[in-house]
């Protein structure tokens, strides 16, 4: 039976992106996708810096920035409207616009399909990676010595096959058969909405929206939608659009009149448009109670689901590929244990079911409340205040700051793994490592390499301990030398750990007292 290190269950934007994470590291891996070819909904556009630190570690970032359709420059971010984009009240939220300092990429948009080829194009130059199109996943099975995946082609779609490898993940949607024949649970809210997202060309939408500032997305708050949100967001620069907005449950594609007056609304004004596409989607979020069952795990749509609000969907998934692929690197490798493993599911589980219930439900819950309290035409001065003192927007809030104090692999975290936090270019256990220059000029994130690194500032003889444990563990390290002085002074400590997906693992101004203890901590044994 032929075998593989890594079956990866859909070739999507999160699968192909674990598949790259993986076969840079010479990990042998097979992705199995069902569809030939890339979906053309641009959905997934916004993508959020700390993605963008990903595309550079897989080395597409040069690539991705080509691939846009926007013009470079262009501004991102969003307006919100009261009742309409007439009206005279609306504001320019900043969201995570305004955090951008520490992350060493800014932030891009992007149809997800654009991405999606890019990171095919980057998986077919690693030697290690196999993509194969027109498969149809009928089962995935474990036992102690590896997993099990049959499967079914397009060709010979009567003849199952199987084949074998050490994990399997699911990165195969919210209707994931990986996630249901794991036996993992999910826990859901369900708004009870149905929404429509419609593709359109208008030219005379791009004109309406020149009384605002140049932005991709337009928001409304509608007292009639008790807080869901209606939507427009750029495509192509004065050509093609997408719109989200809540139809009645029995709206089907053909009612294209009644979509265009909800746009209409929404607008503010008439418009002429040729739809490209309509679809409809429910307002609900799910979340996977866990994300490893043995030998198989899932990430992205596997494990949460949610409307496409805050950038939050595609990134979020994102950031799931880098916190698994170099865990089962290190497993595969020899260097990392089964608590490292287990760590996957314990640092993003909670990360996404609190982003599901205080970022999106919350914006939900809370602008439905503002809409109940506020009225311009019942008290115009109480209005305006209240609305003068709104920031929410389509981005994710300046508050979100994903960490992971509470891991079992972060030594002196000392706090819990959430999404509330503060950006600081203090080092911190368990958070996201801010960026520096180095004194020769270069950018700190280009030298970090793709195993762990140590950053010693006036720490050579430090360095070397800690340098001299990672070898006799076999934890891959590369030490990172400099002045403790200029942007290094904000990090706050000589010695940072930093994991392979850039969160700091440990921090101090000497070498703890057990140093090989500190590396078998880190890498979960």
């Amino acid at each position: 039976m032929e075998r593989y290190q890594v079956i990866i269950v859909g070739g999507g934007p999160v699968g192909v992106a674990l598949a790259v994470d993986l076969a840079q590291r010479g990990v042998e891996v097979l992705v199995l996708e069902r569809h030939r070819e890339v979906g053309r909904i641009p959905k997934g556009q916004n993508l959020m810096h700390r993605s963008l630190e990903h595309f550079a570690a897989w080395g597409c970032v040069d690539e991705l920035r080509s691939a846009r359709l926007l013009p470079p420059g262009y501004p991102i971010g969003g307006i919100t409207g009261y009742r309409n984009l007439a009206g005279e009240h609306w504001y320019l939220p900043e969201g995570l616009a305004g955090a951008g300092a520490y992350f060493s990429e800014a932030n891009e948009r992007l149809p997800q399909y654009r991405t999606e080829e890019v990171l095919r194009v980057r998986l077919g130059q690693l030697r290690s990676a196999t993509l194969r199109f027109g498969v149809t996943v009928t089962a995935v099975e474990q036992d102690a010595e590896g997993t099990r995946v049959r499967f079914v082609t397009d060709e010979v779609p009567d003849r199952e096959e199987v084949l074998a490898a050490d994990y399997v993940v699911g990165c195969d949607g919210a209707r994931s058969l990986v996630r249901e024949q794991s036996g993992v649970s999910r826990r859901s809210r369900d708004l009870d909405q149905k929404m429509v997202l419609a593709v359109f060309s208008s030219p005379e939408l791009h004109e309406w929206l020149a009384r605002f500032p140049e932005r991709t997305t337009y928001r409304v708050l509608d007292p009639a939608h008790a807080g869901v949100w209606l939507f427009f967001g750029r495509v192509r620069l004065g050509e093609t659009w997408f719109f989200h907005g809540p139809v009645p449950r029995e709206t089907t594609a053909e009612d294209t009149g009644t979509i265009l007056e909800l746009m209409h609304a929404a607008a503010g004004v008439d418009f002429a448009c040729e739809f490209e596409h309509i679809g409809f989607w429910e307002l609900r979020i799910d979340v996977a109670t866990e994300y490893r069952r043995g030998r198989v795990f899932i990430a992205g749509d596997a494990c949460h689901s949610h409307p496409p609000y805050g950038g939050l969907g595609l990134n979020t998934g994102l950031e799931d590929v880098r916190n698994l692929g170099w865990k089962l690197w290190a497993a595969l490798g020899g260097f990392g244990g089964d608590r490292l493993l287990d760590s996957y599911s314990a640092e993003r589980q909670p990360i996404f079911e609190q982003t599901g219930e205080q970022v999106i439900a919350a914006w939900v819950d809370d602008d439905a409340a503002f809409l109940a309290r506020y009225s311009p035409e019942r008290d115009p001065e109480e209005f305006a205040l209240a609305w003068g003192a709104r920031t929410g927007g389509e981005m994710a809030p300046s508050w979100y700051e994903p960490h992971y104090d509470a891991s079992s692999i972060v030594v002196g975290g000392g706090g819990v793994t959430g999404i509330r936090g503060e950006h600081q270019f203090t080092a911190r256990a368990g958070h996201h490592l801010a960026p520096c220059q180095l004194s020769s000029g270069k950018d700190l994130f280009a030298e970090l390499g793709d195993g762990f690194a140590l950053l010693a500032f006036d720490a050579s003889e430090a360095a070397a301990v800690i340098a001299s444990a990672a070898a006799a563990t076999g934890v891959p390290l590369v030490v990172v030398e400099d002045s403790y002085a200029d942007d290094r002074l904000r990090y706050g400590a000589r010695l940072v750990l930093v994991r392979p997906d850039h969160f700091v693992a440990w921090r101090g101004d000497a070498p703890p007292e057990a140093p090989e203890g500190l590396l078998r901590a880190v890498t979960g044994r």
